[in-house]
């Protein structure tokens, strides 16, 4: 079997295993706090934390898919292991900005939540004022 292919299916089971494992636990974790950006919004939380997976899963797979493709033809043992650590590596990096990414949004979420909760006064408005008198 040439080499290669071995490095192309080393490559696919761990990018792919990666990613699954990074959007589950992005997943088990992230709708707890989107439950709680969301006011306790449950199905609202689930909808969110599903559309932020499957564009997860999207963009981490394609980018695995189109990195698969290599330059040179791999010799010997020692060439797999170059590859794979490059591709590897670069999958991984990717992996941490996509994560670095949601968490950012959420975090924005959250913030512009939090704001809109302490905009509202405390009790609600028991009168009214009169506009002060002007001598015009």
């Amino acid at each position: 079997m040439d080499l290669t292919v071995v490095a192309y299916v080393v490559y696919l089971v761990v990018s792919i295993s990666l990613t699954v494992w990074v959007a589950r636990t992005l997943s088990r974790n992230g709708r707890v706090f989107l439950a709680d950006v969301l006011h306790g919004n449950e199905s609202l939380a689930d909808a969110v934390n599903h559309l932020l997976v499957v564009g997860f899963y999207l963009v981490n797979l394609g980018f695995v898919a189109l990195y698969l493709t290599g330059d040179d033809a791999i010799a010997d043992t020692r060439g797999i292991f170059e590859a794979l650590s490059t591709k590897l590596g670069v999958v991984l990096l990717v992996l941490g900005v996509m994560h670095l990414g949601n968490v950012w949004v959420l975090n924005k979420i959250r913030r512009r939540g939090v704001m809109e909760r302490e905009q509202q006064p405390p009790v609600p408005p028991q009168g009214y004022a009169a506009p002060p008198a002007t001598g015009w």
